[in-house]
């Protein structure tokens, strides 16, 4: 009994000097290996895409609220994540998905003005003009919408009366407290984790019509935002120059110590004046000084949103067989001048890639390498960019049987009809945490990629030295990052080899159509100084074959059904995907590649209202479009 006893006694006390040992060895740490076991912990890639809007409007902005909207930032967070609220019409409406994070971009001009202008306030009442909007606003309806484009017309021209500009400029009660109200609210929709509401405003210079609009983004929370006012374009106090914007924008990153930037919008209203290569709106010139500021200053584009499609345009890009896409191409932004086939150049996104490289050989800057996004610039506070789900440009347009026959704008020179607007668009970030960090730095390397509005998943790589099996492997994430770099990147130098390859992976919005092929448009200069583009088709769905050009050219088909405005997944892919090289490289010639991946055709919206609300249709109402996808660019320099 004794032997038995002492055995187990010993037997216990091994297993308790075993059991201090692992305890002492845990003391000392995890080894080297074991602090790598678990990937996600170990890793700063980009392993996550957050879907957003860079640019919505509430009832705070002067032409917002005229046009009818009583919604507020509140309303548009918390439609914006995933409630049902009422629109200010009154129409019930929810996202089918939650965005992730929003940027409330309400105009800095004029703060305060449309409430007082609803209210009748006594400053707006001893103004002719001013009682003459609040009039308009009371009759409601037309007479509403036309107050608002009145407001706008004098606000593009600047004659707005001076009393009125002094009341709702920088440093009057009525702006500093409601640039507050704005940033309050992103404080409390802010939950770093699961939302971002960025704090943001749009800087809407617009001399004489030109849209050459920016807004603003700040990587910062409210303790360093309100430290300032937001920058205006109205004198005494602002300009519509953006050289004004960028020693704004110095001057709060020097004050605060916090992080800032700009991006522009709808370079197709802007009548050749978004992307100067000789001389600027306001008498300047492109020179060193100006790429340089340019280049700090707005590291992102907006190349798609409801007021017309800005990625290219037929005239320029005339072997695009997919170039025709929601353009607007008819004036300014209030059609006080109609469009010249000269003003295009200055207006696209994939022109100003390629005249960036001219600049960047002339200067050594390149002003125009953006990443590029996506945004609605609803002025509803609805950040709505499905095509069944559509809420318009205004409350004046929500959905009706006949907001089809409202035009955009009209003037005595023309109309951009409302049919054309469009349900556009989101943005893309690559990022590895929802948090204003970490999107705010992504956007700033351009790891960003916009939609027409729906969510398809798209990845873009570049290097010299990826296989066909990489596009396969279950890492193939980890193999971009290793062998190269992400949309938004520059080339590393060839090393010797022969022309850089590039990985391109796409996956359908469950919710939307299947994809239809993925391509990668090209741009380059020669020794010249002459810049082209060209498209090359990577990836196609059914079996159809791309022929030695580089090119499909048979169509998907269309399966959308007119009666119903429905269609059916039946052709197209769910995924696409391609390890592709550039047969065409020189090693001697800048260049930039960017993906762009185009869905079946779809319905547009205004089929839907045909459907569901009667509305007649006009014959030049487009009715099936064939949304997509535009990525970040990737550079080579042979620099």
């Amino acid at each position: 009994m004794n032997a038995v006893v002492l055995a187990r006694n010993s037997m216990l006390a091994m297993m308790l000097s075993l059991t201090t040992f692992s305890v002492q060895a845990s003391s000392d740490g995890p080894s080297d290996a074991a602090k790598k076991y678990s990937p996600p912990a170990n890793t700063t890639h980009a392993t996550n895409v957050y879907w957003g809007d860079s640019h919505l409007h509430t009832g705070l902005s002067l032409d917002a609220g005229l046009f009818g909207n009583i919604l507020g930032p509140d309303e548009a967070y918390r439609l914006a994540r995933g409630e049902k609220i009422t629109a200010s019409s009154g129409i019930p409406v929810q996202l089918a998905r939650p965005l992730d994070w929003m940027v409330v971009a309400d105009h800095s001009d004029m703060m305060g003005i449309a409430t007082d202008i609803k209210e009748g306030a006594p400053n707006i009442l001893a103004e002719a003009k001013g009682r003459e909007w609040h009039e308009g606003f009371v009759k409601g309806g037309q007479a509403a919408a036309e107050a608002a484009f009145d407001l706008i017309q004098n606000f593009s021209q600047m004659t707005v009366p001076e009393p009125l500009v002094k009341d709702y400029s920088p440093g009057s009660e009525v702006f500093t407290r409601v640039w507050k109200e704005i940033v309050d609210n992103a404080e409390h929709h802010n939950e770093p984790g699961l939302f971002t509401a960025f704090i943001g405003y749009e800087w809407t210079s617009v001399p004489k019509g030109f849209n050459l609009h920016r807004n603003v983004i700040f990587r910062d929370n409210a303790d360093k935002a309100l430290m300032v006012d937001p920058a205006t374009t109205q004198p005494p106090t602002g300009s519509t120059n953006p050289k004004s914007l960028y020693k704004w924008l110095e001057d709060y990153e020097s004050k605060t110590g916090g992080r800032v930037f700009a991006f522009a919008h709808n370079g197709n209203l802007s009548n050749g004046w978004m992307f100067p290569t000789e001389k600027t709106y306001h008498g300047g010139v492109v020179d060193k000084q100006y790429v340089t500021q340019r280049a700090r200053w707005e590291p992102h584009y907006e190349i798609t949103q409801i007021k017309g499609d800005g990625e290219t345009h037929p005239s320029l890009s005339p072997d695009d067989e997919f170039a025709d896409y929601e353009n607007w191409a008819v004036g300014n932004l209030d059609l006080s001048e109609l469009k010249t086939p000269a003003m295009l150049k200055g207006e696209y996104g994939r022109e100003a890639l390629k005249l960036g490289l001219q600049l960047e050989k002339k200067f050594g800057v390149n002003p125009y390498k953006f990443g590029v996004g996506g945004a609605t610039d609803s002025h509803t506070a609805l950040a709505t960019a499905d095509e069944d789900n559509f809420f318009g440009k205004s409350t004046s347009v929500e959905p009706s049987k006949d907001r089809i026959s409202h035009p955009f704008v009209e003037s005595e020179l023309g109309e951009i009809p409302g049919y054309t607007l469009v349900a556009s668009g989101y943005t893309g970030i690559w990022a590895h945490e929802n948090t204003r960090t970490a999107l705010f730095d992504a956007m700033e390397r351009k790891e960003t990629y916009a939609t027409t509005g729906p969510r398809m998943t798209v990845r873009f790589f570049g290097g010299w030295d990826f296989k066909e099996q990489d596009i396969t492997a279950s890492n193939s994430v980890d193999i971009g990052y290793a062998k190269g770099v992400p949309m938004g990147g520059d080339l590393q130098k060839t090393r010797g080899k022969k022309a850089p390859v590039f990985m391109v992976q796409a996956s359908m919005d469950p919710l939307s159509g299947t994809l239809d092929r993925a391509q990668v448009i090209k741009g380059w200069m020669d020794a010249k100084g002459k810049t082209h583009e060209r498209v090359y088709d990577v990836a196609v769905s059914d079996g159809r074959k791309i022929d030695k050009s580089g090119r499909c050219k048979q169509p998907v088909g269309n399966t959308v059904d007119l009666e119903t405005a429905t269609w059916s997944n039946s052709i197209g892919a769910g995924q696409l995907s391609a390890v592709w090289t550039d047969p065409d490289f020189d090693p001697k010639e800048s260049a930039f590649y960017y993906v762009r991946v185009l869905e079946i055709p779809t319905p547009r919206w205004v089929l839907y209202d045909k459907v569901r609300l009667g509305a007649e249709l006009p014959e030049a109402a487009e009715l099936v479009a064939q949304e997509r996808a535009y990525t970040s660019a990737i550079w080579y320099s042979p620099k």
